[in-house]
């Protein structure tokens, strides 16, 4: 059965989580409010409950959902072989609009998808998602909408579309914030140097460029990077859809990417 609660108010968002983590525990679904939009999240580590989480958005195993973390120090036990320059991105700009494609641990025993052994990782820069995320843990999260339709910008708009197809909606209020522009993350992949930006939005270029100025911009190559101007954020039609997957590293990485973008124009992170 659904249930909806009101997590502006102190106790009703008490109740509302700790049925949110329960239902997680139970392989079931949840919605709940981002920095970004509305995310529609099942147990990373629970194969039955991502395909749950596909099958409410009507996507495939081919779009595999990134996975929300609660603290920076989870990053090594999610990925491995982080590059010195990924870790200085995510101490800059976590919490907050920065996804980062790197290696999947190879011993985790998970099934996001077919993600070509690595993994989207992000910290979201909101109170009701991070307190969520204390309690569950990683969570596989993609935009709380059906493939196609206007991500939901408040937990009413996610019921109206994914109904009983969710245990838990936890209602935030308007994500983002009334009168902020709906930009979702900056992807940048990291399985590979140099850093290469492959879905520009919340984090410019030339913010990135601050903490680690050789990462390369969406379309550019090594040797024109440096005169190369900052890209602008297109515009977002679903600012938290699923994540390109970044090509094992190699000669068919700069493939890979742009294949990825391609597939998921102005596409984002819940």
């Amino acid at each position: 059965m659904t249930t909806s609660y009101d997590c502006t108010a102190a106790e009703e968002r008490a109740a509302g989580l700790e049925h949110a983590q329960r239902a997680i525990r139970e392989h079931k679904c949840v919605v709940f409010p981002t920095d970004t939009v509305y995310g529609i999240a099942a147990d990373a580590f629970s194969p039955l409950a991502v395909t749950l989480l596909l099958a409410s958005k009507g996507r495939s195993r081919k779009m595999p959902p990134p996975v929300l973390i609660p603290r920076l120090n989870a990053l090594d036990g999610l990925a491995t072989d982080v590059p010195a320059e990924a870790r200085r991105l995510a101490e800059a700009f976590w919490p907050g609009g920065l996804t980062l494609i790197l290696h999947a641990q190879p011993s985790l025993d998970w099934d996001l998808g077919e993600t070509r052994g690595t993994v989207a990782l992000r910290i979201p820069a909101d109170d009701v998602a991070q307190d969520l995320l204390t309690l569950t843990g990683p969570l596989a999260v993609s935009s709380a909408n059906r493939t196609g339709q206007a991500a939901a910008q408040t937990a009413a708009d996610a019921e109206a579309q994914l109904a009983e197809s969710v245990e838990v909606y936890l209602e935030g209020g308007p994500r983002p914030a009334e009168g902020a522009e709906a930009l979702p993350s900056t992807i940048v992949d990291a399985t590979a140097l140099p850093l290469r930006v492959v879905r520009q939005g919340a984090i410019s270029l030339e913010r990135l460029r601050t903490v680690v100025p050789e990462v390369l911009g969406v379309g550019e190559e090594p040797d024109a990077a440096e005169d190369a101007p900052v890209a602008e954020a297109p515009a977002a039609e679903e600012p938290a859809a699923e994540l390109p997957v970044a090509e094992e590293p190699a000669a068919a990485r700069a493939e890979a990417s742009a294949a990825a973008a391609e597939r998921n124009p102005g596409a984002g992170t819940a």
